[in-house]
């Protein structure tokens, strides 16, 4: 039988791959932790909700400055596949960050089908362009702005990382210090034989144009490529494909899973301020300061 990618010689190879929720006993369980845990940042938490930074609907971000000025920031991309979920489901992200004294911005990007995968990506790099331009206004402090994301989030953070963005965009050529990817899609291949094919409606061209791992650019920005130790092969694959590209180039990259997580609670130790993650982002942003 012929192969469809690598190895794998049917969708239900590819899916049981690539699709969490099929190793859940409740799926709707981890969905119900994200939006309580944001009701609370939202209840808790000083915020700025639903600031336009692109000209369309869909292209609204969350602040949740912290306490002090001039402070580290970091920038979230929710996941979803590309095609659910929003900002608002996130908002709990910040938690953990407030209280280490980080301001934290969850951006909210149109979805498939309704826009392509090129658009989505258009969306995140604005969103990054507006934060380094408008975050000051905020509080933040536009020389120490990290950026991250989850599953097609993480993919999102690293099509910024790859940007050329004093050519595309008048900024500094590398304008984040820190970058935290959890459990993303950097070859997307595979997943034009998934699921999820009817809805992203990936082709050739738009697999090449936004696979991160065959577009990494020389970055001297530090990179924590994680993914949750109970995670598939297949996840545990892409994080180490965009590792090895980055390392090829001299990139500062580290990679290492998150023990006795999966793919959805990867990202709770965002919630709390002494996580593995939390720290990371706290010392990275803050040139190793002691924490």
């Amino acid at each position: 039988m012929p192969t469809l990618y690598r190895h794998f010689q049917t969708q239900a190879e590819i899916d049981a791959q690539y699709n969490p929720s099929l190793k859940l006993a409740n799926p709707a369980a981890a969905g119900q932790h994200y939006v309580e845990t944001a009701q609370r940042a939202r209840n808790t938490l000083p915020c700025h909700l639903d600031i336009p930074y692109g000209p369309t609907l869909a292209e609204t971000l969350d602040i949740f400055p912290a306490s002090q000025p001039h402070a580290p920031v970091f920038v979230f991309f929710h996941g979803g596949y590309w095609r659910a979920l929003s900002s608002k489901e996130f908002s709990g992200v910040a938690l953990g960050l407030n209280a280490l004294g980080i301001t934290t911005v969850v951006v909210n990007y149109a979805l498939c089908p309704s826009v392509s995968l090129d658009e989505i990506t258009r969306q995140a790099r604005a969103s990054v362009a507006w934060v380094v331009r408008h975050i000051a206004t905020y509080g933040g402090d536009p020389q120490r702005i990290a950026i991250g994301g989850h599953s097609a989030g993480a993919h999102l953070a690293a099509m910024c990382l790859q940007t050329p963005w004093a050519q595309d965009y008048g900024l500094p050529e590398n304008p984040m210090v820190a970058a935290l990817l959890f459990s993303g899609l950097y070859d997307l291949a595979p997943l034009r034989y998934s699921y999820l094919q009817p809805q992203i409606q990936l082709d050739e061209g738009m697999i090449q144009r936004n696979s991160p791992a065959w577009r990494v650019r020389a970055c001297p920005t530090p990179t924590w490529i994680t993914w949750g130790g109970e995670e598939t092969t297949e996840f545990a694959r892409q994080s180490e494909l965009l590792h090895s590209a980055s390392q090829a180039l001299g990139n500062p990259t580290e990679l290492s899973p998150i023990p006795d997580t999966d793919h959805f609670t990867v990202i709770h130790g965002l919630e709390s301020a002494d996580s593995a993650a939390t720290r990371w982002l706290y010392q990275t942003l803050n040139r190793n300061a002691p924490l």
